[in-house]
């Protein structure tokens, strides 16, 4: 089991998680894997954070276009995306770049 912290912000993400937008995570390896990867987070987030309307978090297994993720302050496209190994008290933020003017 990892600890992981999620930050939801702007661009409504967090009206989707009862408008929390700071999340500590207990989550489990899935299959008795050694190693939570980004798409073991987003698979439990979608089971056990999302209240409502997941469509406008997720498409498929992996974030919908216009979601900016990082992990640990880097842009998870440099270290893999959904493959991106996850670490106790790593530090996972999810940023909407779409929003109405």
């Amino acid at each position: 089991m990892a600890e992981i912290f999620m930050f939801l912000h702007r661009g409504g993400l967090e009206l989707l998680c009862d408008s929390k937008k700071i999340h500590n995570v207990n989550v489990e390896q899935q299959n008795g894997e050694d190693k939570l990867t980004m798409k073991d987070l987003l698979s439990w987030a979608r089971t056990n954070l999302i209240k409502e309307r997941p469509e406008m978090f997720m498409k498929g297994d992996t974030v919908r276009p216009g979601v900016l993720v990082l992990v640990n302050d880097c842009d998870w496209e440099l270290s893999g995306q959904l493959s991106t190994s996850l670490e106790e008290k790593d530090v996972v933020v999810f940023i909407s770049t779409l929003h109405g003017g």
